[in-house]
């Protein structure tokens, strides 16, 4: 859970977007050289506490260890700290810096908030990574070219539909794999539109705002990107 050179925004990002109460992660401080930040989602907000590294230790308050694995060690068996309003807060997540899959922040990449063992090594996927996304979008028919309004579902190569979110079936899953494009599309009478092409459709969607489109078409972007890059790799592969 040590992201080298991650900046306080963008660790902010991630565990309000991407965390849970009690996710946390250690980075290197914007403020000096010497110092390090110990970054913890509370309820609805991210605190901010210096780790000092002294050239021989690491200095944590009144604690001193001797090395970061101490420290490591340390929160995994006394996972609290005190804020400056005196509330207690604990370090229930350790906040992996191993990557998958891309956010939509500053292209700081992540994989899954964890849940935690005892310790490092009892680390276990918990959540879903910042390459999944979900939410209401409309869409036009295929043949009655009416708008109705789907629950869309994102992850890994598999974008899915279905008529609202409480239901379990999904009308159509389509393979990303075979999507030549994503693009905003500015041919329909409503705003906030892109589409999906596929071999035998184009798909047209609808977000309620701008920035929400935006954010739909950057992930499938990097969705088609990182599968012509896995195809490329897979040929040069068998043509070695």
């Amino acid at each position: 859970w040590y992201h080298d050179n991650l900046t306080r925004h963008a660790a902010e990002a991630l565990l309000l977007s991407n965390g849970r109460d009690g996710s946390y992660l250690l980075r290197k401080s914007n403020e000096r050289e010497d110092l390090y930040s110990l970054s913890v989602r509370g309820k609805d907000s991210v605190k901010h506490f210096h780790v000092e590294y002294t050239g021989t230790s690491f200095k944590f308050g009144f604690n001193e260890f001797s090395s970061l694995k101490e420290l490591v060690m340390h929160f995994a068996n006394q996972p609290l700290i005190g804020s400056e309003t005196g509330t207690l807060i604990v370090l229930k997540h350790p906040y992996p810096r191993q990557v998958e899959e891309p956010s939509i922040y500053e292209s700081v990449r992540v994989h899954t908030a964890m849940q935690t063992g005892r310790t490092e090594s009892d680390l276990v996927p918990n959540a879903p990574s910042l390459g999944t996304k979900e939410g209401y979008l409309v869409k036009q028919g295929k043949i009655v070219k009416n708008w109705k309004t789907r629950w869309f579902t994102l992850h890994r190569n598999e974008l899915k539909y279905f008529k609202d979110q409480t239901a379990t079936e999904p009308i159509r899953a389509l393979d990303l794999t075979e999507c030549s494009a994503v693009q905003f599309d500015y041919s329909q009478e409503r705003v906030n539109c892109f589409c999906l092409v596929f071999p035998l459709r184009t798909y047209y969607l609808c977000a309620k705002t701008g920035i929400e489109a935006d954010e739909w078409i950057k992930i499938l972007r990097w969705k088609l990107s990182q599968i012509r890059k896995q195809l490329e790799e897979r040929n040069a592969t068998l043509s070695s």
